[in-house]
C-alpha cells in the first residue's frame, strides 16, 4: 500500500499532478511480471535458511532499505528518485509474494487452502492499515505531525523489527523435481498448466475477476482527497471502519468457502465486488460526511474481503506443488497485470468523464469475470464427478 496509495496520496498533497500520479501505477508492473524471475525462487536457495524462507529473508532486507531511503527525498525536487525508491520496494514486494504465497501453498493441505487464504489476507490487510491507515493518520497535523518521508522511514524499521517472524517460521516440506535443465526449471510448470482442460478459461478468469475492483481501488486516495477529506478523517474511516469490515468479509468468506466449496462462492463474491464499486459514485450525491464515507468505505472493504479471499483460495487451489512458485507467480502476475496497466491510464480517465463514471465504468468491466465464475463453477462441478 506504499505503493499503491500512500505515496499517491504524498504527492498529491505536494501539488504533483493528478495524471502523473495516475502513471505511477505503472512502477507496480513487477507485481505482473514477478513470474518471469520465480523459477530461480524454486531453485535457487540458501540449504541453511530453507528454499523459502531464503527469499523471504532477502526481500524483507531489501524492502527495509528501499523504505528507509525514499525518505531522504522530496516530491518538488526528488520525484525522479522517489519514483526509483517505489519501483525498488515494488520489485523487492513482488518477489517477497513468490515466496510467501509458495510458503502458504507448501505449508497447508488441499482442504486448508481457503482458512489459509483469508489468514493471509488479514496479515495483508494488517498490513495495509499499518501503511497506509497509521501512515496517514502520523503525517496529520492533528496527530504526530510527522513528514511523509519520516513516516517512510518508520515503515523501514517496522519492517526490519518484523522480520524476526520469519526467523520463528518453519520452513515447509520441499517437493522438488531433481532435475535442473532449463525445460525442467522453467519450461515444464508453464507446459503442466497450459495443457489441463479449461486452462485458458482459468487465466482469463483471474485475469477479470478483480479487474475493475482494482482499477477504482488505485485512485480512492486520490478521490478523498479532491473531496476535501483531511487525512485525519481517510485514516479513520478507510484504515479503521475499513479495515474492521475487511476482517469481517474474510471471515465469513473463508467460512462459505469451507461450507461451500471455493469455486461455489466465486460467483456471488463478485457481484458484491461489483455492486460496492459502482456505490463509489454515489458518494459526491450523499454530500461529505463521516458517516456517508464510513458507509460506502465499509461496504466496499466487506465485499473486497470476500472477493480478495475467493481469488486468493482459488489461484493456491489450482497450483501444482512441485511448481509451486512459478505456478502461483503466474497466475497472481496476471491478476496484477490488468489492476497494474490499466490503472496507469485511471487519472486520465478521471480527468477526461469525471468520478462518477469512472466508478460506475469500473463495476461494468466486472462483468467478463462474473461469466467466467459460472464457467469456474462447472470446472468444479467436472472434477466432483471425475472423482466420484
Amino acid at each position: 500500500m506504499l505503493v499503491f496509495s500512500t505515496v499517491k496520496i504524498w504527492l498529491r498533497r505536494e501539488g504533483v499532478e493528478l495524471e502523473t500520479i495516475g502513471y505511477f501505477s505503472w512502477l507496480t508492473i513487477p507485481y505482473s511480471i514477478n513470474f518471469l524471475w520465480a523459477p530461480f525462487l524454486d531453485h535457487l536457495y540458501f540449504n541453511k535458511w530453507g528454499r523459502r524462507r531464503t527469499w523471504i529473508y532477502l526481500t524483507q532486507l531489501g524492502l527495509c532499505f528501499s523504505m528507509l531511503f525514499i525518505g531522504f527525498f522530496d516530491p518538488q525536487s526528488g520525484l525522479l528518485s522517489i519514483m526509483i525508491c517505489t519501483f525498488l520496494i515494488a520489485l523487492f514486494s513482488a518477489t517477497q509474494d513468490i515466496a510467501i504465497d509458495a510458503y502458504r501453498r507448501e505449508i497447508m493441505t488441499d482442504d486448508e487452502q481457503g482458512i489459509g487464504a483469508s489468514l493471509y489476507v488479514y496479515g495483508y490487510r494488517l498490513g495495509m492499515l499499518v501503511s497506509s491507515g497509521f501512515g496517514l493518520w502520523v503525517v496529520d497535523p492533528e496527530t504526530l505531525g510527522l513528514s511523509f518521508a519520516q513516516m517512510y522511514q518508520v515503515m523501514g524499521l517496522i519492517m526490519l523489527l518484523l522480520m524476526s517472524v520469519t526467523f520463528f517460521s518453519k520452513e515447509p516440506e520441499k517437493k522438488q523435481i531433481k532435475e535442473k535443465s532449463f525445460i525442467a526449471v522453467v519450461i515444464n510448470p508453464f507446459k503442466e498448466f497450459l495443457t489441463r482442460p479449461m486452462a485458458i478459461k482459468m487465466l482469463l478468469f483471474v485475469l477479470f475477476f478483480k479487474l475493475g475492483d482494482g482499477i477504482a481501488g488505485s485512485l480512492y486516495g486520490t478521490f478523498y482527497v479532491d473531496l476535501g477529506y483531511s487525512n485525519k478523517m481517510i485514516a479513520e474511516v478507510t484504515k479503521g471502519v475499513g479495515f474492521l469490515s475487511t476482517m469481517a468479509g474474510l471471515g465469513v468468506g473463508a467460512s462459505c468457502m469451507y461450507l461451500w466449496g471455493i469455486n461455489r462462492c466465486l460467483l456471488s463474491f463478485g457481484l458484491l465486488q461489483a455492486v460496492s464499486t459502482a456505490a463509489f459514485a454515489l458518494l459526491p450525491l450523499i454530500g461529505k460526511s463521516y458517516l456517508s464515507l464510513a458507509l460506502i468505505v465499509s461496504f466496499e472493504d466487506f465485499s473486497s474481503g470476500l472477493g480478495t479471499t475467493a481469488s486468493v483460495a482459488f489461484i493456491s487451489s489450482i497450483t501444482n506443488k512441485y511448481y509451486t512458485a512459478t505456478q502461483y507467480a503466474l497466475l497472481a502476475s496476471l491478476a496484477a497485470f490488468g489492476r497494474t496497466f490499466f490503472s496507469g491510464f485511471a487519472g486520465s480517465l478521471v480527468e477526461s468523464i469525471g468520478y462518477q463514471n469512472f466508478f460506475l465504468f469500473c463495476s461494468f468491466i466486472a462483468l467478463p469475470g462474473l461469466f467466467l465464475a459460472m464457467e469456474m463453477r462447472k470446472l468444479e462441478r467436472g472434477q466432483e464427478s471425475s472423482s466420484t
